[in-house]
């Protein structure tokens, strides 16, 4: 008669457990893996809006589910929205540029007669235009992509931040109750979520901002042509540090120099590094007790490593990884070290 019992050991069975849910796990990973942005937005936007969220329901007791409905349509249309149409207009002129290089080869051919060097030609400038606008295009997220694609993304992003705000409770208890972390791991790593959604989405986001709107000015004061579409492109290139903004009116003023416009490039530089890289300097010492104070060299890697796994969002998210992978060392640290003065006491006759 063939026995019933269970042929694995209770440690083997806890391994397997373990192993099972491994995999479990990754399977909805790569099946929600085109997805998955949804659900990072709707986090990075529970965090910009609890403020409000806590204002409006816990200390003045209003609704909770009209505080909920008044959030996402502020997030929808304040933020989602413009966000939306500044990545449409994005890839439209670009792909544009992409499909009549005559503008740009112009340019390389008065700056080569200035020059007197041949920089390169036709074909190559459009074999380049074109890798450059595949690339932006994985990465940007857009209409172009597909409106299905879009829309399911927004809705899985709002449906996934209204559940999160009108079950906070359960959502923070089950956070505690399954996250493989202490209550003091916790709330570093919720610090460090805070910090650095204040410093790459608030804080970031307001000098972006300013930023561009100062070199949409500058470009068309001083006659540079698509003056607003160059603005739009540094408000992106803003999050980068250090070379942000100057990626734009850098190029812009170069080419009105090439131009024998020379009174109008010297002013482009002049505003460009006397006002436009100072206000990101002035605005972040006028912001610095409002918004999280993280490192430069951890946001331009963040932005590096997150634009290539999360495109267009990894602006935010490449920088929270690398504080959290920071933070979670911290803990490595503070957990041996606190081990080993245990080990010690306990072998200390």
């Amino acid at each position: 008669m063939a026995s019933s019992e269970n042929i694995y050991t209770p440690r083997q069975q806890y391994v397997l457990l373990i192993l099972c849910l491994v995999a479990l796990a990754a399977l909805i990973l790569v099946g929600l893996g085109s997805y998955i942005t949804a659900f990072l937005g709707a986090g990075i936007l529970y965090v910009v809006l609890r403020p409000w969220f806590q204002a409006l329901v816990h200390r003045r007791r209003w609704n909770k589910q009209l505080v909920t409905a008044g959030l996402l349509t502020f997030a929808f249309v304040v933020i989602i929205l413009p966000f939306t149409a500044l990545t449409l207009m994005l890839v439209s002129r670009i792909r544009l540029y992409a499909q009549d290089t005559s503008q740009i080869m112009a340019v390389l051919h008065k700056i080569e007669q200035k020059t007197g060097y041949a920089i390169t030609t036709e074909q190559n400038v459009r074999g380049l235009v074109q890798q450059s606008v595949s690339w932006l295009s994985q990465r940007i997220p857009s209409l172009a992509t597909g409106l299905l694609h879009f829309t399911v993304i927004i809705g899985l992003m709002l449906f996934t931040l209204y559940f999160m705000y009108t079950q906070e409770q359960g959502f923070l208890r089950g956070l505690r109750r399954y996250l493989p972390f202490r209550p003091n791991t916790l709330h570093e790593l919720g610090e460090s979520l805070k910090n650095n959604v204040n410093a790459n989405v608030l804080g970031q986001a307001l000098i972006s901002l300013v930023q561009a709107l100062l070199t949409a000015i500058t470009l068309q004061l001083f006659g540079v042509p698509d003056a607003i579409f160059w603005g739009v492109v540094s408000f992106f290139m803003a999050f980068i540090p250090v070379l942000g903004t100057p990626l734009v009116w850098g190029p812009a003023a170069i080419i009105k120099l090439s131009q024998g416009h020379t009174g109008q490039g010297v002013g482009i530089l002049l505003i460009g590094v006397i006002v436009i890289m100072n206000i990101d300097n002035l605005l972040r010492i006028l912001l610095a007790r409002r918004i999280g104070d993280i490192h430069p060299l951890i946001t331009l890697a963040g932005v590096v490593l997150g634009v290539e796994i999360f495109g267009i969002l990894g602006l935010v998210l490449g920088p929270l990884l690398l504080s959290y992978f920071i933070v979670l060392i911290k803990v490595f640290e503070r957990e041996n070290r606190i081990r080993r003065r245990t080990v010690r006491a306990e072998n200390t006759p």
